[in-house]
């Protein structure tokens, strides 16, 4: 049985809980008890979460073999013996992970010298300006450099317990364990934090539902006519509150959201090219690879090169 002890704090957001839910769940599919979840702190007792719920705790002890550190609102100095033993754990647990702001918590404790990690895009510039020694990537979902694992914000928590899981037993049990908490399996993590359709921030549901459409048919032309359809107004009505409401032409958004979904793939590193461009919506390599050049001034083979590079140097 592998023990998964998860570290909070005072101020710590409860989303960072769910993380546990995963391991449950594998256990569940397993149909034994492959993991034990233990939730610790400092001093044991009542650690309380920014929307003031109360969590018992147990104090720290015996290392478990995943110590796991939840992100607090505003990460502060740590206390003593609380960073001495977050430091042992570097060489003694198995694993360390740092959910969200938890990765302000591995770098005082020394874990994250000379490694690449991530954490909450908002936080992403103070974490490198406090710890310059660490190469920090605000740009991915989550990121294992050898034995320490850190993760960007809120819902990448279960992202994080997902690749922990397929860690440990392999793809079908994290896919089986996603299926059963209704989420995506496990998002790549190279993907981006962000998302095209935040983004464009649309303030009305028409707009919505005009990108929502889009996303889910990027193989078809997607012309201004087929979206303003999805939105129920004259095309030349669907275009003009469009571009009130997003800043951006039809035509512009649509490409934003075939890049984000090749990107997507390009990362997984499953796909040929050909498969990606037709997927995406692009209809061939030579209109997507233009795309990624006026977008990320590199082409889609670049950047799936570099993701592999970054995945290979995260497993040495």
């Amino acid at each position: 049985m592998r023990q998964i002890g998860l570290i909070l704090e005072n101020g710590f957001q409860v989303m960072g809980l769910s993380a546990l839910s995963a391991f449950e769940l594998a256990n569940t599919e397993l149909g034994q008890d492959a993991y034990r979840m233990t939730i610790l702190s400092q001093n044991g007792g009542t650690v309380r979460s920014t929307i003031g719920v109360g969590i018992e705790t147990t104090t720290l002890g015996d290392m478990p073999d995943t110590l796991m550190v939840a992100g607090i609102r505003i990460p502060g100095p740590l206390n003593p013996e609380l960073r001495s033993y977050i430091s042992r754990a570097g060489s003694e647990a198995r694993r360390v992970a740092g959910v969200c702001t938890g990765a302000f918590v591995l770098a005082e404790a020394g874990l994250l010298d000379g490694k690449t990690a991530t954490t909450h895009w908002l936080h992403a510039r103070r974490l490198q300006e406090r710890f310059p020694e660490v190469r920090v990537d605000e740009d991915r979902i989550f990121v294992q450099d050898g034995n320490i694992w850190t993760s960007a914000g809120m819902s990448a928590a279960m992202d994080l317990a997902l690749a922990l899981i397929e860690n440990d037993h392999g793809a079908a049990l994290a896919r089986n364990v996603a299926r059963r908490l209704v989420v995506y399996f496990r998002r790549p993590g190279g993907q981006s934090q962000f998302s095209a359709l935040l983004e464009l921030e649309p303030r009305t549901d028409r707009v919505t539902r005009a990108l929502t459409y889009a996303k889910e048919h990027l193989r078809n032309p997607l012309t201004v006519e087929e979206l303003a359809d999805a939105a129920r107004l004259s095309p030349r009505q669907f275009s003009r509150i469009f571009r009130e409401e997003t800043g951006q032409s039809p035509a512009k958004a649509v490409e934003m959201l075939r890049l984000e979904a090749a990107r997507a793939m390009l990362e997984d590193g499953r796909h040929p090219m050909d498969t990606v461009a037709r997927d995406a919506g692009f209809a061939d390599r030579d209109r997507m690879r233009r795309a990624f050049v006026r977008a990320y001034g590199l082409p889609p083979s670049s950047l799936r090169r570099n993701a592999a590079f970054a995945d290979a140097e995260s497993m040495e």
